[in-house]
């Protein structure tokens, strides 16, 4: 069976989901070509083990992101099944060249067996569904849900470039870069709630991400309430996160939430609250409030 990756790539280099899918096809008998939007990591795409050929895309549509203008140019060199990150651009790039290949896309899956058979969350995560797919399709792949390919590839290199072939509606993108990690990439994720109290507060949840390389993220109710960027918010309306852990501070665990952190790993739930419904999916459960619990948590790791 053939396989086609769509590497990511952040802040100049290759992100670690693009190991994963490559993880995943190897897996399932593989040996994927990776495909390198603006050629960024191409180098690094080749070190992989499994990989069996890069294919580096360069030219003036790779500037800034235009999902139909990097759709027509990753496409024609996509062949088999085409695997994408489960992130705002893999998910719009995948359904693009689904669509101009003509083929059926799966987006969010968190698990694929020989067939190619798909598991995903749907209906919020409260259900999981199980689907076979037979020829070429598009499938998105959630972030820290596969295992990672290891290093020691030579794979070739090629050169592709689309500066002539393809052009861009974006010419270009202003935005206020955050300095902290995005949630949805992040491995370590703390998030607080309504329990934290008032917005100020969210300093003493940065403090513990600054020590343990962590995103912060938020609940929808301190979003909508206290102001925080919608790029913090996790759950139904936000971002759907699978971190190795995820520790949750005054959030109590609403079914909109947990539809988008349930995939964690590892869960630490931190409530004064013991019936709270986050309980009921946390590995770990520390009933104390956030004045408590975190001033602990930061001196035992300062002590580490």
């Amino acid at each position: 069976m053939e396989f086609t990756v769509i590497a990511e790539s952040t802040g100049g280099s290759l992100h670690s989901t693009t190991a994963q899918l490559v993880g995943a096809a190897s897996a399932l008998g593989g040996s994927p070509t990776v495909v390198v939007p603006g050629g960024i990591g191409a180098e690094e795409a080749a070190t992989i083990a499994g990989v069996s050929k890069v294919v580096s895309m360069v030219g003036d549509c790779f500037g800034s992101f235009d999902g139909g203008a990097w759709a027509s140019a990753l496409a024609p060199q996509c062949a088999g099944v085409v695997l994408a990150a489960a992130t705002p651009i893999g998910r719009e790039v995948g359904a693009r060249i689904a669509a101009k290949r003509g083929v059926a896309i799966v987006q969010d899956a968190t698990a694929l067996a020989a067939g190619i058979t798909i598991t995903r969350p749907i209906y919020s995560g409260k259900a999981v569904e199980t689907s076979t797919i037979s020829g070429d399709c598009v499938i998105t792949l959630r972030s820290n849900a596969f295992e990672a390919a290891g290093d020691g590839g030579s794979a070739p290199i090629n050169v592709v470039d689309q500066s002539a072939d393809v052009s861009v509606a974006v010419k270009e993108a202003i935005a206020k870069a955050s300095e902290r990690l995005d949630v949805a990439e992040a491995n370590i994720i703390i998030s607080g709630g309504r329990g934290l109290g008032s917005k100020e507060n969210f300093t003493h949840l940065e403090e513990v991400a600054d020590m343990i390389g962590a995103a912060v993220g938020a609940s929808r109710a301190v979003v909508d309430e206290w102001g925080l960027p919608h790029r913090m918010q996790v759950g139904q309306t936000g971002k759907t996160v699978t971190p190795s852990l995820y520790i949750a501070v005054g959030i109590s665990g609403a079914i909109q939430h947990l539809a988008g952190m349930r995939s964690s790993k590892y869960i630490v739930a931190i409530n004064k609250d013991p019936e709270a419904p986050i309980f009921g999916v946390a590995d770990y459960g520390i009933v104390a409030t956030w004045e408590e619990a975190v001033p602990a948590l930061k001196a035992a790791l300062a002590a580490l």
